[in-house]
C-alpha cells in the first residue's frame, strides 16, 4: 500500500493529507477522491490503556548483599530493598571462612534467590584493591619462570632462574634459636 504525500503543494491552512491513489485514475480524479487528513486520524479516540501488570515473582535471581553475622554455614545478610537482616545459607562449595573474610573487609557477597528457598550465598565479591593482602593456606607456592622479586621500600629479595639469590637492605639481621649454619664453597666477609 503506497501512501502519497504531496510535498507541500497544499495551502498553509489546509490539513496534512495522506491518500491512496487509484492505479487507473487520472490526476484530476485522484485529487477528487476522499482524503484522510491527520486531523481525522488524531480525532479518533485513543486505544484503551493497557492494564497495569502485577509484579511477577522471580523464578531465580542473583543479588548482592552485605553480611551482618555468620555462624557455621548460616549467615544473616542485608539485601537492598528488604527490611532488616535476612537469614541465608552458605553454598556447600563455598568456604565459610571466605564469607567471614568478606564480612571483615566489608565486601559484598553474591546471593542466589529462588522462590520457596532461603537465600544462598554463592560467592564473595572484591571491588577494591586491598590495603593488606592476607594469604592463609596449608601451603603457599609462588613460582616464577625467570625471576621472583619481593620488594618493600629500600629492601628486596631477588631470586633468579639460574639460582642466584640477592638480599638487599639498609640493615639485614639473621638470628637462630638453634644451630645457624652457613655452607658455601667460598665465604667472603667484607
Amino acid at each position: 500500500m503506497a501512501t502519497h504525500f504531496d510535498g507541500g503543494s497544499r495551502g498553509a491552512s489546509a490539513p496534512l493529507s495522506l491518500e491512496e491513489p487509484d492505479a487507473g485514475a487520472t490526476a484530476e480524479e485522484a485529487s477528487e477522491s476522499p482524503r484522510v487528513t491527520l486531523d481525522d486520524v488524531l480525532a479518533e479516540p485513543a486505544a484503551a490503556p493497557l492494564p497495569a501488570r502485577k509484579a511477577q515473582p522471580l523464578g531465580a535471581a542473583m543479588r548482592t548483599a552485605r553480611v551482618a553475622s555468620i555462624a557455621g554455614r548460616k549467615a544473616s545478610i542485608h539485601v537492598r530493598g528488604a527490611e532488616g537482616p535476612v537469614d541465608a545459607q552458605i553454598a556447600p562449595d563455598v568456604d565459610p571462612e571466605v564469607i567471614a573474610d568478606a564480612r571483615a573487609r566489608g565486601d559484598a557477597v553474591l546471593v542466589e534467590l529462588c522462590e520457596g528457598e532461603p537465600p544462598l550465598i554463592v560467592a564473595a565479591l572484591t571491588t577494591q584493591r586491598p590495603h593488606t593482602l592476607h594469604l592463609k593456606a596449608n601451603t603457599v607456592a609462588i613460582e616464577a619462570e625467570q625471576e621472583l622479586l619481593l620488594r618493600s621500600g629500600r629492601g628486596a629479595v631477588r631470586i633468579r632462574q639460574d639460582g642466584d639469590i640477592e638480599v638487599v637492605g639498609s640493615r639485614i639481621s639473621a638470628a637462630s634459636r638453634g644451630l645457624f649454619r652457613i655452607v658455601g664453597r667460598l665465604l667472603r666477609l667484607n
